[in-house]
């Protein structure tokens, strides 16, 4: 029977998520400089064996859902192969990818046989020009067929990932309340994380969330909290009136929610951080070989995760980084 990871304050860690890749097709602003990032070594990349090792031995620590994100997920071959493996694992009942959605419309059937069961998908505009500029050169319109792929399949609930930025795509908070309206989503509105060093004027970008429910109400459509919104995702979920989806506000920066947090963090080369914000992170490759020391190793990173990060709206990631900076598109988000 499986045991619990639990951490130093009690946390119960059932969720793992996998960067498989730090390779993308976009270069979006939040997650790098226009320069985009020094690519990791193809070696230096986990192989889908061993990450299928440390998904066995958390499995048998009572992790229960996997996400595999990236940079993208989908621009690694074989992902469906991998995906296949891990939803066979005893004990994973939840496996959910995160995607940009450029190539979701051709591999989705796949996927969805493989095994995989939902989605999210980031989409911060619904205006071509704007989309490309955030994206540095995405195509809007493969994203919008994305979401219909996703959602004829049965990737459900789809989650749409939109980062609000002042004075980038603030104004389409309307338009993106209609997508909800028109389609059965969990429309994800996040607070912009200063997480990387290309963050530096981050505060010119940053706008609490509280911008939406007062757009939502100023439109006649006050948002009123759902019971959906009391599960151990980091989203807290609301109702709008007369919308087939829902509405979910990620607020890492002005409502800390790292008092429910139940997840761990695999890099794709080989490192499991307890936190996003925190620098602590253990490597993995040296117990590859030796189930117990893996699942040690997975104890030893809860031992190691702190109560709460230090973002906030006034001093953002200013504190407890250190000199090992390694920033979203090497994390895996």
């Amino acid at each position: 029977m499986a045991g619990q990871l639990a951490d130093s304050y009690g946390r119960i860690h059932d969720y793992l998520r996998i960067s498989v890749t730090d390779r993308c097709n976009l270069r979006c602003v939040y997650c790098m400089g226009p320069e985009g990032v020094k690519l990791l070594d193809h070696d230096e990349i986990l192989s889908y064996e061993e990450i299928l090792k440390i998904v066995e031995a958390g499995a048998a620590l009572g992790v229960r859902k996997v996400r595999i994100t990236g940079g993208e997920p989908l621009v690694r071959k074989g992902i469906a192969g991998l995906i296949e493996r891990i939803a066979a694992v005893p004990g994973i009942a939840d496996l959910a990818l995160t995607t940009n959605g450029q190539l979701l419309p051709e591999l989705g059937a796949e996927l969805k046989k493989a095994g995989l069961q939902r989605v999210n998908i980031s989409l911060d505009s619904l205006k071509p020009q704007v989309y490309r500029e955030i994206t540095r050169g995405g195509d809007l319109a493969k994203t919008l067929a994305a979401v219909e792929t996703a959602l004829s399949l049965g990737l459900t609930p789809v989650k749409i990932n939109v980062v609000l930025m002042k004075d980038v795509n603030d104004r389409e908070i309307a338009d993106f309340l209609r997508l909800a309206s028109a389609y059965p989503i969990h429309l994800r509105f996040i607070e912009y994380m200063p997480i990387d060093e290309h963050d530096a004027c981050w505060q010119e970008k940053y706008l609490p969330l509280v911008k939406v429910t007062e757009e939502a109400a100023a439109l006649g459509r006050p948002l009123t909290a759902c019971a959906e919104g009391r599960g151990r995702g980091p989203a807290a979920l609301y109702r709008l009136p007369g919308a087939a989806g829902l509405v979910g506000l990620i607020r890492p920066l002005s409502a800390h929610f790292c008092a429910d947090c139940n997840r761990l963090r695999l890099t794709a080369d080989g490192y499991l951080k307890p936190c996003l914000y925190w620098q602590e992170e253990l490597a993995v490759r040296p117990a590859l070989n030796d189930r117990a020391a893996l699942m040690r190793l997975l104890e030893e990173a809860l031992r190691a995760k702190r109560k709460q990060h230090e973002m906030t709206p006034q001093n953002g990631n200013c504190r407890g980084l250190g000199d090992k900076l390694r920033g979203m598109s090497k994390t895996g988000g």
